[in-house]
């Protein structure tokens, strides 16, 4: 079912079915599955194509989102590059602690950066299928969302002209400090928030993984972790303040707390190499509820942020664009309105899962370090727990790995 548009030079009034404000994860793959139907619409970034297709993040894609993505044609080479890995590592207490995932379930995650995924992602919708997306756009606003006549305007960069785009429907997956979030009406919308009162420091280096696997250090000067992401450059974490400052973590100092950190008896060093990435970010979490304001669907981190602490966010967003591209594609190609009418509640059953998971995997990583004797014990306690225990290594993988909520 296409709507064409006019040129967005002609100076006509613009019409697609659907505009998809941010291209992300999830703008990306709604846009892609509406234009595996031949339903139009019309993409719009606030940033440059060049920057979405470098903008360093998460890498972790858990198995059910990459059949997702396989079973709409979206994940070729994904497939054909990512790394599986099948276990993680913990240390804790001088000691390591490997975790087999893999065995005990039978699935895996997939390790493929961000950056690859969207640069698949933009070349199959516009390059591709044809659909339509500009890049660059300034002063993008939502109007009228509750009628059944909404729009969305924006500034052109190359000319400075104002546009007006008439659709059906928004899809708001620009982020979370994006404009369709911002729009929301504040006696409506309902934003639940917790703050961890804690930071990460995040870094990539270049240098090669220290071990075949993420690795978990529990320490009682705070957590770090390694997050391998590909053979010649690796991901790491180091807990921090929240606020602190990057230049606060001279090269000495990065590698000297994340050796103590996750040295564990019988492990070689870290690999060091030269850190190309410092920045911090304070753990917290929002979810918006609802995720639907008359014909504006949220999507993404517009809808909800999980912060990092379980590599769940662009698995969420995965989720949603699922859903809603399915939903949006059931009601303008057959009427099926369903879909749509369900879609937030069937988000947010797997959102606060993944919420969940991510207060429990914190007290996981942090609790030691909190200074508290009987916080560090009950975390030891928990962690040792999780290699005597079947039952509670089955939980563990079952909710680490996704599939406790399958979509």
């Amino acid at each position: 079912m296409t709507q064409v548009s006019p040129s967005p030079n002609s100076g006509a009034p613009e019409r697609f079915p659907v505009v998809v404000v941010g291209a992300g994860p999830a703008g990306l793959t709604v846009g892609n599955i509406l234009r595996a139907a031949s339903v139009d619409c019309l993409v719009l970034e606030t940033e440059t194509r060049e920057f979405i297709e470098q903008r360093p993040r998460a890498g972790v894609i858990e198995e059910w989102a990459v059949r997702g993505l396989e079973k709409r044609g979206l994940a070729r080479n994904l497939l054909d590059r990512a790394e599986l890995h099948t276990a993680c590592e913990f240390r804790f207490d001088g000691e390591r602690y490997r975790f087999p995932y893999g065995e005990l379930t039978g699935s895996h995650h997939f390790v493929y950066p961000q950056p690859l995924l969207v640069t698949d992602l933009v070349r199959e919708y516009a390059d591709v299928r044809g659909g339509q997306i500009r890049f660059g756009v300034r002063e993008v606003r939502v109007h009228d969302v509750d009628t059944d006549r909404p729009s969305v305007s924006y500034t052109c960069p190359e000319t400075g002209e104002h546009r007006v785009v008439h659709c059906d429907f928004v899809a708001g997956c620009d982020g979370a400090r994006g404009v369709t979030r911002s729009s929301l009406p504040p006696e409506r919308a309902r934003v639940a928030r917790h703050d961890y009162g804690i930071g990460w420091l995040a870094l990539l280096a270049e240098a090669p993984p220290s071990a075949d696997c993420v690795l978990f250090g529990c320490h009682a000067k705070g957590f770090a972790g390694q997050m391998p992401r590909s053979p010649e450059v690796t991901r790491y974490y180091l807990q921090c303040p929240p606020g602190d400052d990057p230049e606060n973590w001279p090269h000495e100092r990065v590698w000297a707390e994340l050796q103590e950190r996750l040295g564990a008896s019988g492990v070689p060093p870290l690999t060091e190499g030269r850190l190309i990435e410092k920045r911090v970010l304070d753990m917290h979490d929002y979810v918006v509820e609802p995720m639907v304001f008359g014909r504006l669907f949220l999507a993404g981190d517009a809808a909800h942020l999980v912060a990092p602490i379980a590599a769940k966010g662009m698995n969420l967003a995965l989720h949603d664009a699922f859903l809603l591209g399915d939903a949006l594609v059931a009601h303008l190609t057959g009427g099926d309105g369903s879909g749509l009418g369900g879609y937030g509640q069937a988000c947010l059953r797997r959102v606060w899962d993944y919420q969940e998971f991510s207060q429990w995997l914190s007290e996981v990583y942090h609790g030691t370090a909190a200074g508290d004797p009987f916080r560090a014990g009950t975390v030891l306690a928990r962690l040792r727990r999780l290699f005597t225990s079947p039952a509670a290594a089955a939980a563990f993988a079952e909710q680490y790995l996704g599939t406790a909520a399958r979509y």
